[in-house]
């Protein structure tokens, strides 16, 4: 009889076509075409590069199948709108269990130690739509405004960029992103994959009924799009793909508590939160929370319209790493200093938590979340695990 086979799969409703896994992977087994991206089961060696580099933990998937001769074909994997369900499969005598079949169990566990598992939405979130728009069929937008966000002094050179869609759709929700193909080709003479951007502004638009849709983007040493979006000018036609994403979305409850935390550019999903909860329920007190880090105040997006927004809608905590006389403070440092605060939103069944920022920051934050729930008696992998799984609990960091 032939042994059982582990496979590895995508789920292709939460991947957000970044493509990171695939300019990962040292065996070149993953691969894309304009819907899905697949993974090649003659050529992965379960090395679980990739696992730890993807955002949404979509590309964390198996599925055991009768044998490696009836493995998801790439044109099946190219077909999927959903994850197939796990088949029952029959095992012999002599074959091997499920956990013998190959090496993976043992380094899921441990690439499993930071990602936590695979997010889930919020269960009243709005449903999303995702990939409208692809490689061969991408969305022309038209720049509306480009705007400096922070001081001329600063060595940040951050941008707020306003995209029209010409009257086409663009459904988009709070918290997903979208993809823009820089022109040109790459080394290969390929055009360009889509570099991901989180929308910063409302499902309605930068004003209500406007629907059109921000982006925050930093100028980077040898950023290819960024860079490219930065110096675009008003008036500029861009190729868009997307909209990405199906679980970092904002709650549609009112009573929701957001606990948000970010750096940098990983405030534009936080953006959006805010006008879209301002719109929503107007100033009503007590509903959010933010922790927000960077270096120094000049280098802070939406340092200015920050503080004209209510401190009883949004409770603030800016905090900046590289002030002159002063200790570095990290948004980690904050949340240990807040513990009261933050431990009685863990509490807090109505409490949704959102990170978003550079990877380095994730242990810090994790760090912090298990000595403040020390405090309270609990263990912090078992509090994150549940709120993940009430669709709670929502990181997404690059």
């Amino acid at each position: 009889m032939t042994a059982p086979f582990k496979q590895h799969l995508i789920d292709p409703e939460i991947c957000i076509r970044c493509y990171t896994c695939e300019m990962t992977c040292p065996e070149e087994a993953i691969e894309h075409d304009d819907n899905n991206v697949i993974v090649d089961a003659t050529k992965c060696n379960f090395c679980m590069d990739c696992i730890p580099v993807c955002p949404t933990g979509s590309i964390d998937e198996w599925r055991v199948v009768a044998g490696k001769d009836a493995a998801y074909s790439l044109e099946d994997q190219y077909s999927l709108e959903e994850l197939p369900d796990q088949e029952e499969i029959a095992l012999s005598s002599t074959a091997a269990t499920a956990d013998d079949l190959d090496p993976v169990s043992a380094l899921l566990a441990e690439a499993h130690k930071g990602a936590g598992g695979k997010a889930k939405a919020a269960s009243s979130a709005a449903k999303p739509t995702v990939n409208l728009y692809n490689l061969s069929h991408p969305v022309e937008a038209v720049v509306q405004g480009n705007y400096r966000l922070t001081s001329d002094t600063s060595d940040a050179d951050t941008r707020h960029i306003i995209l029209e869609f010409q009257g086409k759709p663009f459904p988009v929700l709070e918290g997903q992103s979208l993809g823009v193909i820089a022109p040109g080709v790459d080394f290969e003479g390929k055009a360009h994959l889509p570099r991901l951007y989180s929308v910063s502004s409302p499902r309605d638009g930068e004003r209500a009924g406007y629907h059109n849709v921000s982006l925050t983007v930093k100028r980077e040493k040898g950023g290819l799009c960024s860079n490219f979006l930065c110096d675009l000018a008003k008036g500029d036609k861009i190729n868009v793909t997307g909209p990405f994403g199906a679980t970092f979305l904002l709650p549609s409850d009112p009573d929701a508590r957001l606990l948000m935390i970010c750096t940098g550019t990983g405030s534009a999903p936080m953006r959006s939160f805010t006008m879209a909860r301002q719109r929503m329920v107007g100033e009503k007190p007590g509903g959010m929370v933010m922790f927000f880090g960077a270096r120094t105040p000049d280098s802070l997006p939406y340092f200015g319209p920050l503080s004209k927004i209510s401190s009883d809608m949004l409770q603030q905590h800016l905090v900046f790493s590289r002030m002159p006389g002063e200790a570095k403070e990290y948004v980690q440092d904050r949340m240990r200093r807040e513990t009261n605060l933050v431990a009685e939103m863990l509490q807090d069944t109505n409490t949704y938590i959102y990170i978003c920022g550079l990877k380095s920051m994730e242990a810090g934050v994790e760090a912090a979340f298990d000595a403040i729930a020390k405090t309270l008696g609990q263990d912090w992998t078992y509090l994150r695990d549940t709120m993940r799984e009430d669709g709670r609990y929502h990181v997404e960091t690059y």
